[in-house]
C-alpha cells in the first residue's frame, strides 16, 4: 500500500458510492467501488448461466474471468472481456446475486490483488463492505457510513425507478433488511463496523454535510493537505 488510503464501509444504500466519488474528486484521489467489482462477477456469472449458489461452479467460472479496473478521481471503471460495464450491473437481479457471491471465499479473494493494486498505483477512496478490515486494515483514515434501512430503502427505490425498474418502496425494504441480516450473520467479512472506524450515521445528513465532515477529518489525518483542501470551494 503505497498511497494515502481512505476506506468507506457500511451497509447498500448508506451513500457510500456517492459519498466516496465527491470525496475522491475533492482530494484529488482515485476512486474504488469494490460493489462495483462484485457486480461485475455476479453480472459475468449470470450472463454465462452459471449456479450462482454453488461455490465450485463460481470458483471454476471466475479462473477464466477477463477483468481490468481503472480507478479515476470521478468513477471506477470496471471491464468485463475488454468491455467496461455500468447500468446493466446496476439491476435488483444483478445487486441479489451480488450479495450472494460475495459471501464466497473463492471470490473475495480473487478479487483481493485488483483492489490492493489500486493502492499501489495512486492515493484512493475506497468503498465496499470490508476494506477498512480486511482489504486494507492499515489505511490511514476509516469510516463506517450507516443510514437507517427504511432510508437506505428510499433512495434505492428512487435509484430503481429512475432506471425504469417496476419495483415497490415495500419490496425493495423487504430485500434491504434481508440483505443486512445476510450480511450480518455470515462468517466471513460480516457486515459490523470495527473499533478504529468512524461512524457517520447519514440518516438525516445530505452527501454534501457528509463529505464535509471527512473532509475536516482528512484535514486532521494529514495536515500537509490542508492548504490545498480549504482552497477547494
Amino acid at each position: 500500500m503505497a498511497g494515502r488510503v481512505v476506506t468507506i464501509d457500511g451497509p447498500s444504500g448508506a451513500g457510500k458510492s456517492t459519498v466516496s466519488r465527491r470525496l475522491a474528486a475533492r482530494l484529488g484521489f482515485r476512486y474504488l467501488d469494490t460493489g462495483a467489482l462484485y457486480r461485475a462477477v455476479a453480472w459475468s456469472l449470470l450472463e454465462s448461466g452459471r449456479k450462482i449458489d454453488e461455490p465450485a461452479d463460481v470458483a471454476a467460472a471466475i479462473t477464466s474471468l477477463d477483468l481490468a479496473v481503472e480507478p479515476r478521481p470521478d468513477e471506477f471503471v470496471v471491464m468485463v472481456d475488454g468491455k467496461p460495464v455500468g447500468v446493466e450491473v446496476r439491476t435488483s437481479e444483478v445487486s441479489r446475486a451480488s450479495s450472494r457471491v460475495s459471501t464466497m471465499a473463492e471470490v473475495r479473494g480473487f478479487l483481493l490483488d485488483y483492489q490492493r493494486d489500486c493502492a499501489e498505483k495512486s492515493d484512493i477512496v475506497a468503498e465496499g463492505r470490508d476494506m477498512g478490515t480486511v482489504v486494507f486494515p492499515g489505511a490511514g483514515l476509516k469510516f463506517w457510513l450507516d443510514a437507517a434501512p427504511e432510508e437506505r430503502a428510499r433512495r434505492r427505490h428512487l435509484e430503481l425507478i429512475g432506471r425504469g425498474e417496476t419495483v415497490t418502496y415495500e419490496a425493495v425494504l423487504a430485500a434491504t433488511r434481508e440483505r443486512d441480516a445476510r450480511d450480518r450473520a455470515r462468517e466471513l467479512a460480516p457486515l459490523r463496523p470495527a473499533r478504529d472506524m468512524i461512524v457517520i450515521d447519514a440518516t438525516t445528513m445530505s452527501a454534501d454535510d457528509v463529505v464535509e465532515d471527512m473532509v475536516s477529518r482528512v484535514g486532521q489525518t494529514w495536515p500537509e493537505l490542508k492548504k490545498g483542501l480549504s482552497s477547494v470551494n
